[in-house]
């Protein structure tokens, strides 16, 4: 197959290609006893507002040119800054996407919608707190009290490999494509541990400071040599100039919401999956503990939590939206003010590496002994107790400021938990 008919909804850009062995991967029936994703009831945002709808606590507006997409994004607190662009025709919607007519994308920490211009219907994709991701659409059709539509096609491209083998999200980079029938779509999965190289191809990124190397910004399709990448990757302060924005919220694919979507993809998959194993661990055998590929899979959630792989800034970063303020000014904070949603943009994406995904429902939902056993494995990195060099990134500052933040922050943190000493 030369071109890809996935589903997808949000959190796609281009990166480096990851290698799953088999460990890495879900095995076990997403309709397993202690999992029933497809007949249980979620509870997620989505679910909730479609509830909201039907009982008449909310009434969507609809607008002529983009449907309900405003107001959806207003009932599920999604600013309008975290819209990014991607032009890689990777979708359902496919024949509405190009360079000149790209997919808008907009997000917070647990759901995200996606737009295209002139399509009957949008899409939601929402992060339940047991269930993993869920995924939606409504018709772009004004009604009374229209709803959100579960759909279970989205899952034919999202539970595979590149989610960990859990209903996920991940974030595509491709790269060009010639004409040529003997030529075929190359392109990856990325998340903060991708070089910046090779991420946002099919995306567009704007911003005032943007590093020089990157994917985005160039054609992906119809080009007259495959493969070939821009020494230099062109500049774009707004979209302004490379395609008609009237259509869109803002003229922005801000690069800062980019390095953020690019982190939380992975993180939100690595939640589900280790939420999945241990409650499928603990029903099949309740008095036996967590085995040792759960725990081995705890510490990976913890290594990618703390940022220990991730890529280097080249330069420093600058949006240009207003993401990164209402990003950052979200909290919760410390009694010293500090926050882990505190951006960093010069060398690294946070101020203080330890994800912020730690305050959403789907973290706190883990089974008692799934969120013993990072909480357990948290400490031993932060305390400094392990002292293996592949935590050399992370300072004797940083792991202060960690956890003076998490004892500040974070209500259900173990009492072991004391101010680091070394």
């Amino acid at each position: 197959m030369r071109q890809s008919t996935s589903f997808v909804v949000v959190w796609v850009a281009l990166g480096t290609v990851l290698v799953f062995a088999q460990s890495a991967m879900f095995r076990a029936s997403r309709d397993h006893a202690a999992i029933q994703y497809s007949t249980r009831q979620p509870h997620d945002v989505v679910t909730l507002l479609n509830q909201r709808i039907r009982k008449g606590e909310l009434r969507l507006a609809f607008d002529g040119s983009r449907g309900y997409l405003e107001s959806v994004l207003a009932a599920l607190d999604i600013p309008r800054s975290s819209q990014t662009l991607v032009f890689s025709a990777n979708s359902l919607q496919r024949e509405h996407v190009s360079r000149a007519t790209p997919r808008a994308v907009y997000f917070n920490d647990t759901a995200a919608v996606a737009w295209a211009k002139g399509a009957d219907s949008f899409e939601a994709a929402a992060l339940d707190p047991t269930q993993g991701v869920v995924f939606y659409s409504m018709a772009q059709k004004q009604r009374p009290a229209p709803q959100f539509v579960r759909g279970a096609t989205c899952l034919e491209c999202h539970q595979t490999a590149e989610t960990s083998g859990v209903p996920g999200l991940f974030a595509m980079s491709v790269l060009p494509l010639s004409d040529d029938k003997n030529d075929y779509a190359q392109g990856w999965a990325t998340d903060h541990r991708t070089p910046i190289e090779d991420r946002w191809g099919g995306w567009y990124v704007t911003g005032a400071q943007v590093p020089i190397r990157h994917l985005g910004n160039v054609p992906v399709a119809h080009v007259p040599r495959s493969y070939v990448r821009a020494g230099v990757a062109p500049k774009l302060p707004t979209g302004e100039g490379a395609f008609d924005t009237s259509p869109y919220l803002t003229p922005h694919s801000d690069v800062t919401a980019l390095l953020v979507l690019n982190h939380q993809v992975h993180m939100t998959n690595l939640l589900t999956r280790l939420g999945w194993e241990a409650r499928i661990a603990t029903h099949d055998a309740p008095a036996a503990g967590l085995p040792p590929a759960v725990l081995a899979l705890a510490r990976d959630v913890v290594d990618y939590l703390l940022f220990v792989d991730e890529a280097s800034l080249p330069s420093p970063v600058r949006g240009s939206s207003g993401f990164a303020q209402e990003f950052s000014a979200k909290g919760p904070r410390d009694s010293k003010g500090q926050s882990l949603r505190e951006l960093d943009l010069t060398r690294r994406l946070l101020r203080y590496p330890c994800s912020y995904m730690i305050y959403t429902a789907a973290f706190d939902a883990l089974p008692p002994a799934a969120k013993n056993a990072v909480y357990e494995r948290m400490w031993a990195v932060l305390s400094g107790h392990d002292t293996d060099k592949i935590y050399a990134s992370l300072s004797l500052a940083d792991r202060r400021a960690i956890v003076d933040i998490l004892r500040g922050t974070k209500k259900d943190l173990p009492a072991y938990f004391q101010p680091v000493t070394r």
